[in-house]
């Protein structure tokens, strides 16, 4: 049964060593993350699986140690699912960018509080198989959290990635609010053709949650919103 969940974003924006001289603009939101982690670690669940998106193609299981870096940016920085003590990698596959940014998000605040795993789901997964894949995620153990990565529409001004387009703001309310209330009916109505055009990475490990969070009593909270380079960041927490 799902026991808990933190949503946060995935820009690799969020590696100090990436950012550079602009790393202080996400400290709020690193702030968040970390304290989204923390109630995580208070529901002292048995497993955690980190939830993110992948290019078509690229999806699937990553087991703890998987390795992944951020070297694609320019920067000498590479992370490992589960930190250093989880022994030898027993995937050759790299991880993708949003649980490379999970793993980096676990590491900093130093997880021990259970065996981690991950799982990139494509951004093109239909709603129905986001919650069918997040149902079975929860019934693997008496007690699952879940961490959860993805980003809201890069649509939200004119320099965003996808351009400025109108009806980013609205579909970042609605993900924001579904989100704070642990609104599954809501997530579950996000349109994927439409996120897909405001390229809203978060859509699909969003559903995934929904699926996984039927039949609990969960209650949200948001702790975080803001589009400092017009793409949506949201971080929230499930308990």
């Amino acid at each position: 049964m799902l026991v808990a969940a933190a949503v946060c974003p995935c820009p690799p924006l969020l590696v100090p060593q990436v950012a550079e001289g602009a790393a202080q603009e996400l400290d709020g939101a690193r702030a968040a993350c970390a304290d989204a982690l923390g109630v995580l670690a208070a529901a002292r669940p048995d497993r955690l699986v980190a939830v993110g998106s992948a290019p078509q193609g690229g999806g699937g299981a990553y087991p703890a140690g998987a390795r992944g870096s951020f070297r694609g940016f320019g920067v000498d920085v590479g992370v490992r699912l589960g930190g250093a003590g989880t022994g030898p990698a027993t995937s050759e596959r790299e991880l993708p960018l949003s649980l490379a940014v999970a793993a980096w998000l676990l590491e900093r605040v130093g997880w021990e509080d259970a065996p981690v795993e991950g799982l990139a789901v494509p951004e093109d997964l239909a709603p129905r198989r986001c919650a069918e894949t997040g149902a079975a995620l929860a019934g693997r153990d008496a007690r699952v959290a879940l961490l959860v990565m993805g980003d809201a529409s890069a649509c939200r001004s004119v320099k965003a990635p996808g351009y400025l387009d109108e009806r980013a703001a609205g579909f970042d309310t609605a993900a924001a609010r579904a989100l704070s209330t642990a609104d599954l009916a809501a997530l579950r109505a996000l349109d994927p053709g439409l996120a897909r055009e405001l390229k809203a990475a978060g859509r699909a490990p969003w559903q995934v949650l929904a699926g996984a969070a039927e039949g609990t009593d969960l209650t949200g909270a948001l702790l975080y919103e803001d589009a400092p380079y017009g793409v949506g960041y949201l971080v929230a927490a499930w308990s």
